[in-house]
C-alpha cells in the first residue's frame, strides 16, 4: 500500500531523481493468446469479417490447450511489465471442443503470479455452446478464486470476469448464462461492441444495432465493460451513459486495422468510465500501453476535441481501473495498492520538453519505465526485467508455434 511519512524499516528506497513517477497502467483489454500470433500473413489491413476466420485457422492450426495459453500470456505479461503496465485484463475468446479449459486459465493466472503482474482473466465466449461456457464459466471460478468477493483473490493478484466477443458472434443464450454466473459469483462483465462487424451482422441477424440488443438483453448495467464503441451515436452514448456501464478504446487495434475511432471525448463528456487497452497481438502486434496512449491522444482530433496527455495517461490508469471494479489500481493516493512506474525524463529525448508529464506522451515514442513496481515488489529495474530470463520467455514460445 501507499502510506504517508518515513519509509518503514528495511523499506528498500528507490532513488527517482529525473524521473515521472505514475501509477502502474491499466490494459483494460487484452487478447494475451494472440501474443503467440503477431504479424501474421493475411491478418493486416483486412475486413473483421476475413481477419476473424484468419486468426481462427492460426489457433487451429496451433493447437490451444493449457501450454500454449500459459506461454502466450507469459510473453504477452512480460512485455507489459517492461511497458510500465501492472494489470493486465485478458479477454481470452478461444476454447477449442474439448478442452481443459481450467488448465487453460491455470495456466494463465500462474504466469502472471511467476511474473509478478496483476491478471484480470475473463473468461470469454465466441461461437461457444452456451451451456458449456457458462458452465466452464463456473469452474474457471471455484478452481482459481472460490468464494472470493467480486472474483478477486485476497491479495488483490487475480480476478476472474466473464464476457461473450460480442453479439456477431454469440447468441442471447451465451449472454444470459454469463450473466448468471456472473450474479452467482459477483464478477464483473465484459464485451465488445460496436466495433465494425458487429454493427453489420446485428442489423443483418436480428434488424437491430449492438447496444439495442445488449439493452435487451440486460448487459448495459454498472458492472459491464464495453469495448471498442468506434460506431456509436448519441442516443447510444446517452443510454450507455445512462445504465452505468463503462468503455475502453482500443486505438492501437481499432485505426491501423481501419475499423474506426471512438469518440472518446463525447464518451466522457457524457459521465462514462472509459479506459484503455490495447487489444491482442492478432490485430495490434503490441501490448504497449504507452505507446497506444500517444496514438489515443493523436487521433483524437479526428473524432472532437484533442485530448490533452493528462486526460488519456488517466485513461491508462485510473479509467481502466473503474472499469474493472477496482478502484485501488491506477492511483497514487495513500491507501492505493503499491502499483507504479518510475519514468527516466533526463535524457535528449525529453530535452526542450516543457512539461514532463505530457513529454511521457508526446516525446520518445515507444518510451519504456526504468522501474515498475507491483504490490510493493520491484518487478523492473534499470529497464531490465527481475521476475523472469527475458531471452527464455522469447525461446519458449516460439520454440512452441515452430516459428
Amino acid at each position: 500500500m501507499i502510506v504517508d511519512g518515513p519509509a518503514p524499516a528495511g523499506a528498500t528506497v528507490v532513488d527517482a531523481t529525473g524521473c515521472v513517477v505514475t501509477a502502474g497502467l491499466v490494459n483494460a483489454h487484452h487478447h494475451l493468446l494472440q501474443t503467440a500470433f503477431r504479424t501474421l500473413p493475411g491478418t493486416r489491413g483486412i475486413p473483421m469479417r476475413e481477419w476473424l476466420p484468419a486468426m481462427a485457422a492460426a489457433y487451429t492450426a496451433a493447437g490451444v490447450d493449457p501450454e500454449l495459453t500459459g506461454l502466450a500470456a507469459r510473453a504477452g505479461l512480460a512485455e507489459a511489465l517492461l511497458s510500465g503496465v501492472t494489470t493486465v485484463a485478458d479477454h481470452h475468446l478461444t476454447w477449442p471442443s474439448g478442452a481443459d479449459t481450467v488448465g487453460m486459465a491455470r495456466a494463465a493466472a500462474e504466469a502472471a503470479a511467476g511474473l509478478g503482474a496483476r491478471l484480470v482473466f475473463v473468461r470469454g465466449a465466441a461461437r461457444d455452446d452456451p451451456q458449456e461456457a457458462a458452465a466452464s464459466a463456473d469452474a474457471i471460478v471455484r478452481a482459481l478464486v472460490p468464494g472470493a468477493p467480486g472474483g478477486v483473490s485476497a491479495d488483490g493478484m487475480l480476478q476472474v470476469a466473464v464476457g461473450p466477443a460480442g453479439v456477431h458472434s454469440d447468441p442471447r443464450e451465451t449472454f444470459e448464462l454469463l450473466g448468471e454466473v456472473s450474479r452467482e459469483h459477483g464478477l464483473r462483465r465484459r464485451t465488445q461492441a460496436n466495433e465494425v462487424v458487429d454493427v453489420e451482422i446485428a442489423l443483418d441477424r436480428y434488424g437491430a444495432r449492438p447496444l439495442d440488443l445488449l439493452e435487451r438483453w440486460g448487459w448495459l448495467a454498472p458492472d459491464v465493460t464495453l469495448a471498442h464503441l468506434c460506431d456509436v451515436t448519441d442516443d447510444e452514448i446517452a443510454r450507455v451513459s445512462a445504465s452505468g456501464a463503462s468503455a475502453t478504446h482500443a486505438p492501437g487495434c481499432d485505426v491501423p486495422m481501419g475499423w474506426g475511432i471512438a469518440p472518446v471525448r463525447r464518451l466522457l463528456d457524457a459521465g462514462i468510465a472509459v479506459g484503455l487497452g490495447t487489444s491482442g497481438g492478432g490485430s495490434n502486434d503490441a501490448g504497449h500501453l504507452l505507446a497506444d496512449a500517444r496514438l489515443a491522444m493523436q487521433v483524437s482530433a479526428l473524432v472532437g476535441p484533442q485530448l490533452p496527455a493528462s486526460d488519456v495517461l488517466s485513461l491508462a490508469t485510473s479509467g481502466s481501473a473503474d472499469g474493472l471494479g477496482r478502484p485501488e489500481l491506477g492511483r497514487l493516493t495513500p491507501g492505493a495498492a503499491a502499483d507504479l512506474c518510475l519514468w527516466d525524463v533526463s535524457g535528449v529525448a525529453d530535452a526542450g520538453v516543457a512539461d514532463p508529464v505530457a513529454g511521457l506522451l508526446w516525446a520518445s515514442p515507444g518510451r519504456r519505465p526504468r522501474t515498475v513496481v507491483v504490490g510493493g515488489r520491484l518487478v523492473v529495474d534499470e529497464w531490465r526485467l527481475l521476475t523472469a530470463d527475458e531471452d527464455e520467455v522469447v525461446a519458449r514460445l516460439f520454440e512452441r508455434v515452430g516459428r
